[in-house]
């Protein structure tokens, strides 16, 4: 099996950079995998809630450890919490285009986690 494929069969799922713009990746990633079936927690320090949902701050603060982390940021900040979530124990990385770079994938693959590279809309049809 694909990683990608081991992923989406996880149930419980963070996205990192989720917010309240209908028009943003953030948003749309957010409320696909919800419409799919997904736990899914929103964690952007800017907002409080989204889609009427708590939105935390960190992958810290989450109520519950999620399975795969969703990466909607700028690389600068994937790799912070990439490192974060080494330290949480939580393994699975989804990178959309974009989110990552070679200082990024360099560190995951040093931290030992999984990474994919792809966007979760196409993913998850």
């Amino acid at each position: 099996m694909m990683l990608e494929e081991k992923m989406l069969e996880k149930k419980t799922w963070a996205v990192v950079g989720a917010n309240t713009d209908p028009e943003k990746y953030g948003n749309m990633i957010y409320r696909k995998l919800k419409s799919r079936g997904y736990r899914v927690y929103a964690v952007n320090p800017v907002y409080k809630e989204i889609d009427g949902d708590e939105c935390y701050s960190n992958l810290s603060s989450l109520p519950e450890k999620p399975d795969v982390v969703n990466l909607v940021v700028t690389p600068k900040r994937s790799l912070l919490y990439a490192m974060e979530a080494k330290e949480l124990g939580i393994e699975y990385l989804w990178f959309q285009p974009g989110t990552f770079d070679d200082l990024v994938m360099n560190k995951v693959n040093e931290l030992g986690l999984h990474a994919v590279q792809a966007c979760a809309l196409v993913a998850t049809r």
